[in-house]
């Protein structure tokens, strides 16, 4: 009898939640987004330990995103959606709340950075994004060919305010490995390119702040697959956000297991700290 109280009941939210957001009467956040996933965890009559079983998700990993901890990421909202059966609504609330931010494929990572304590990245192409100069990113937005100069300049702006994480009060423990090439691919012009090599110089100074370049001469290696990002979160848990034409976050394990070994290998690969702050610095004086 309780199986078919339920799923009337279920029904009835998603439907409901479903009519505000078609018809614009409410403005899907991700605050609205953990009641809707509370109320049909409820109404499913499912424990936060009984979903985290069922998706083979953490409890931990649950409690912080039902408490706005944690960003949820799409595959968690497809997970949750057949755990509790909500036929997609889970996901479809998740995607117009990441619309209320630009590019949409992106939002889902804001939230992850912004949360965590801990961030690596490998990059083998360009500079990351979070050491980029103001003329460095602008460069590279503008060279896609997809956005208007508007739209760059907005891009630009969202970027530079992103770089906080590592210049505000309490920034966030930040470790780089960038390909050689990346770093002597001019970016822009030469003048833009010294600039930006400049700043890689000021960052690698400050105290919570690591960078290192594998080499050209080591050859094939890993990180030719792309770029990644790897967030370590305050309880432990670690995100990842694989680069690509749209970017893809990913908390699955088997996942985030690859990108251990990618990051591991490539750290084995790269200069050490100091000798990799005189490569750049070289770099520079060949500009």
């Amino acid at each position: 009898m309780s199986g078919w109280t339920s799923r009337p009941s279920r029904l009835r939210i998603a439907s409901s939640l479903s009519a505000f957001v078609n018809v614009g009467l409410v403005e899907m956040n991700f605050d609205m987004w953990i009641r809707a996933l509370k109320a049909a965890r409820a109404s499913a009559g499912v424990s936060q330990e009984a979903l985290a079983e069922r998706i083979s998700w953490s409890p931990s990993t649950i409690a912080a995103i039902e408490t706005g901890r944690r960003r949820p990421t799409p595959q968690f909202a497809a997970a949750a959606d057949d755990a509790l059966s909500t036929a997609g609504l889970l996901s479809e609330l998740l995607a117009a709340a990441n619309r209320q931010q630009s590019p949409t494929w992106f939002a889902p990572w804001r939230g992850v950075e912004a949360a965590a304590c801990i961030l690596r990245t490998f990059q083998p192409s360009l500079v990351p994004g979070l050491l980029q100069t103001e003329a460095y990113a602008r460069a590279v937005l503008t060279a896609q060919g997809t956005h208007g100069p508007d739209q760059v300049a907005h891009l630009v702006a969202g970027r530079m305010e992103r770089q906080d994480l590592l210049t505000g009060e309490v920034p966030k423990r930040f470790t780089a490995i960038m390909d050689e090439a990346a770093l002597r691919r001019v970016v822009g012009d030469r003048e833009i390119q010294r600039a930006q090599l400049e700043r890689l110089r000021e960052l690698a100074d400050l105290p919570h702040i690591r960078l290192y370049v594998v080499p050209i001469g080591v050859g094939a290696h890993p990180g030719l697959a792309g770029g990644f990002v790897l967030a370590t979160l305050p309880d432990g848990d670690e995100v990842a956000y694989v680069d690509g034409v749209f970017g893809q976050v990913m908390d699955q394990p088997d996942a985030l297991d690859t990108i251990r070994v990618m990051w591991d290998t490539l750290l084995s690969e790269a200069l050490p700290q100091n000798v990799s702050a005189d490569l750049i610095g070289k770099l520079v004086s060949e500009l």
